[in-house]
């Protein structure tokens, strides 16, 4: 079989790459797949953590891409989608379609998801939130 791809095979075991600050958000953590390099950037996908206490959350933005799913592996988030609230917990999977104004504002300590974006390189734009958002829930000292 001739395989025509324009993208390349990639295996990454949990040791080979470290969880890192420096993404999106600096009070997360993140774990890179290898799934950016391989694809040459058309998708990306990696591990996010919890890394500090929810204070002011992601604040009301929504981001330039054409797919991204959440897959939520531990614990749980709470997210403001439009003017509604959503608990997503372990084992949920969502969908944000492109351009919905959302916003992540609370979490648990021990909150880690699946993040897969197209493209790799996606923006993300603050905006004015249609609706107030609650306070997060305080961790345990």
């Amino acid at each position: 079989m001739l395989e025509r791809s324009a993208t390349e095979f990639s295996h990454v075991k949990p040791g080979d790459t470290d969880w890192k600050e420096g993404g999106l958000r600096d009070f997360f953590l993140y774990r890179d797949l290898g799934v950016a390099a391989a694809t040459h950037g058309r998708v990306i996908a990696h591990l996010v953590k919890a890394n500090a206490p929810p204070e002011e959350g992601t604040g009301w933005h929504y981001h330039v891409a054409d797919f991204q799913i959440v897959l939520m592996t531990k614990g749980w988030a709470r997210f403001m989608y439009g003017d509604k609230e959503y608990l997503v917990e372990a084992g949920d999977c969502v969908h944000q379609k492109p351009g919905i104004v959302h916003y992540l504002f609370d979490y648990s300590p021990d909150m880690e998801y699946l993040e897969i974006v197209g493209p790799a390189d996606f923006g993300s734009v603050p905006v004015e939130g249609p609706c107030a958002v609650p306070a997060p829930t305080p961790w345990p000292k």
